[in-house]
Formats: structure tokens, sequence, C-alpha cells
């Protein structure tokens, strides 16, 4: 009598999904070999691993950035990241294509971040420029002003004393930045920022007054 073999369905499943997992070994391993390359210095293995992965890195890019050329400029510095840094790449934490796409990732955050950071500079370099001016022009007025400048006077002494002192003698003594830091005896960074806070402060007091 013969014997008919019973089809194992779980057994044949596993057939089923075994071309995808030896094309995904092969990618990895072709990544790995590409990377490891590259660490050496390989121009055509750089431009192999642009070729296959550029489009992806750049879609991170964009929908982080929402700006073509912003995202173009990251691409380009990550880029020059892989080929600095190849041969640091661990195979055993991921896959190289989203190794280069957490790259993307960082290096795009960063830009918003440093723009923000710009932006927000800006911003109170102009309060400092606005305040100061008013400070100054308030400072050479005299009947007309006495008003304003009770209110300035009374938000002053709202202020820190650290704040108030490296003010006034920055606006009212003339000092320099750098002058105002050897009176005081305080690195030059801490005498910016005393400035750049108590000047904020006095714009908050002082809205809708002057």
């Amino acid at each position: 009598m013969r014997v008919v073999p019973i089809f194992d369905v779980r057994s044949a499943s596993r057939f089923l999904f075994l071309p995808k997992l030896v094309n995904e070994q092969e990618t990895k391993d072709r990544d790995i070999e590409l990377l490891r390359r590259i660490a050496t210095g390989d121009r055509g293995a750089f431009a192999e691993f642009y070729d296959l992965y550029s489009s992806l890195m750049f879609s991170v890019a964009y929908k982080i950035l929402n700006n073509a050329s912003e995202a173009e400029d990251v691409l380009q510095e990550v880029f020059l990241q892989i080929w600095e840094k190849a041969g640091k790449f661990d195979p055993k934490l991921g896959k190289a294509a989203s190794w280069a796409a957490i790259l993307v990732r960082n290096k795009a955050i960063d830009r918003i971040r440093a723009s923000q950071r710009r932006t927000r500079l800006a911003e109170e370099a102009g309060v400092e420029q606005t305040i100061a001016g008013e400070m100054i022009e308030t400072a050479n007025e005299s009947i007309h002003g006495h008003e304003k400048a009770k209110l300035i006077q009374s938000a002053m002494v709202e202020l820190p004393t650290e704040q108030r002192r490296a003010i006034e003698l920055a606006y009212f003594s003339g000092l320099t930045q750098n002058e105002i830091s050897e009176k005081l005896k305080e690195p030059l960074g801490t005498v910016k920022a005393r400035i750049r806070r108590g000047l904020l402060k006095l714009r908050d007091q002082l809205e809708g007054l002057l």
C-alpha cells in the first residue's frame, strides 16, 4: 500500500516566507559591506549607497522640515557624516537604512532647533535695541519725559539687583559689556545674560505704559 504524505500547512508556510528572509539578509549583508568599504574611502561604494538610500533619506528630511531646499542641505550633511563615520555603524543595532534615516531625523530636528534659537536671539536683540533706545531717550528728556522716566525707574526697582546693576552700567554709565564684565569681575557671558533678561523683564513690565 502506498503511503500518502500528509500536507503540513505550518511547514509549508515557512517556505513561503523564505525568499523574503533571504532577500532581507542579502540586503543587510550588502549594506554592511558597502559601509565597510566606505569606511576605507571607497567612493564607488559611497555612490552606490547614495543611489540606494538618498530618496528615502530626502523624504524623511522633507517630512520634518517641509522645505525641499533645507531637506537637500540636510541630506548632504548626513551623507558627509556617513562618509566620515561609516566605520562606526554597528549592524547589531539595526539596518543600515534605519541608521541613515535616524541620522537624517536628528540632523533635521537640530536644524529646526537652531532656526528657532536664531529667531529667539534675533527677537531678544530687537527687544534690547528698542528698550535701550527708549531708556537713553528718556534719560535725556527733561520736563516732557518726566512721567516716562518715573515709570522706568519704578520698573528698574523691581529687577533683581544683579540685572539692575548691569543695565545701569550699560545704559546710564555708558560702559561696554566688556568693561562691565571687568568692573563686576563676572564672566562676559554672565553679564550679557543679565542685561538680556533684565531688558526682557522691563519690556513685560512697561508694555502698554510707554
